[in-house]
């Protein structure tokens, strides 16, 4: 009896340890700084009436003298699920560093190197280009494995570009594209509240990005989708830090909600990971230039990212120091999925730390 407990645990410990990931699903969320990921609240600006007009209230809901409680109520299944069970990299304050390579510092350069390894110089504006580069997500649409089996949702209106749909054949929906037919109800209801709801922004809300995503990842089921929200960036350029928290929030709300439907459903349980990370950061040590980006803001290089699946290791918070960029992100995802992505461009290496 001894004998067979003895070797049901050591398949199952086998099983486990050989488990693939079928299926990624990669979230971004445009210029969430490392700072409040890592610290919480940031003080300075909670305080600060150009900033913040109800210091109180958000400091009740998101703040606490010690950071790590803080970015709990920020973030809290970042802190709880993501590293109990995940690698968490960018926390500079433990010299674990992550950082853009690419010399801009804005979104079309920071979206290019997320999703191609390559951080082109000749990629310099938001400009509503087609991406010439080969993204990821291409080159795994390529793929037997995955043809046909990938989309992506962003707040954002220039993903279509960035992704290069037309080259790609990967299905993009973003800025005020409604869903095409044919549509369920919810999918009916979320092009009627893209139409009659205004954004705040030029393109849309970020509840109406996650819900489209999640809608389509029930009822198509892919083995990659990413998804792209855009808030912390636009409320941020408008120097709305109440706003800017509330945004961040609700990512983590969404990335919830969206894992415990993974874990619901045999397709996803136990085959999936999950990667996320920023565009770009922003400016911190002249306080003032926490709503902006780009060339003229030095510390909008450095950002952060993480990863979670079945056939990674659980490091939790990166502490010791380390150097990671964004040109790696594209190969790592690879990587997980057991494919080798090198495209005839520069390429980052996987950040093969996180491997079992």
């Amino acid at each position: 009896m001894k004998k067979l407990i003895i070797l049901t645990v050591l398949l199952g410990s086998l099983n486990t340890s050989a488990q693939k990931v079928e299926n990624i699903i990669i979230v971004t969320t445009d210029g969430l700084r490392w700072q409040e990921v890592f610290g919480g609240v940031d003080s300075s600006l909670l305080h600060n009436a150009k900033y913040t007009q109800n210091p109180e209230g958000l400091y009740k809901k998101f703040g606490n003298e010690n950071p790590k409680v803080s970015r709990e109520m920020l973030l809290p299944f970042f802190w709880s699920k993501v590293a109990s069970e995940g690698s968490i990299f960018g926390n500079r304050n433990f010299g674990a560093n992550a950082n853009i390579k690419n010399q801009y510092g804005f979104s079309y350069p920071g979206y290019n190197e997320i999703l191609t390894g390559y951080p082109d110089d000749t990629v310099d504006s938001n400009d509503k280009k087609y991406n010439k580069n080969l993204t990821v997500l291409e080159y795994l649409n390529q793929k037997p494995a995955f043809k046909g089996k990938i989309a992506a949702f962003g707040t954002w209106d220039v993903f279509p570009y960035i992704i290069n749909d037309q080259r790609s054949q990967i299905p993009v929906n973003a800025g005020q594209m409604p869903q095409k037919a044919p549509l369920n109800e919810t999918q009916a209801l979320l092009n009627d509240i893209l139409k009659m709801v205004p954004s705040h922004a030029s393109d849309r809300n970020d509840f109406v990005t996650y819900f489209m995503a999640r809608e389509y990842l029930k009822k198509e089921q892919p083995k990659v989708l990413y998804i792209a929200f855009d808030e912390t960036d636009e409320f941020a350029h408008e120097g709305n830090y109440g706003q800017y928290l509330h945004a961040a929030h609700n990512f983590d709300t969404f990335l919830k909600d969206l894992w415990d439907y993974v874990e619901s459903n045999p397709k996803y349980k136990g085959k999936t990971a999950l990667v996320l990370s920023t565009d770009h950061g922003r400016g911190d040590v002249n306080k003032d230039q926490w709503t902006s980006h780009g060339q003229k803001v030095p510390d909008c290089n450095q950002i952060w990212m993480a990863y979670m699946g079945p056939n990674l290791k659980n490091l939790g918070e990166i502490k010791t120091e380390t150097q990671v960029y964004q040109n790696q992100i594209a190969a790592t995802v690879a990587k997980i999925l057991g494919e080798n992505f090198k495209p005839k461009t520069e390429t980052g290496l996987p950040i093969v730390q996180i491997f079992k």
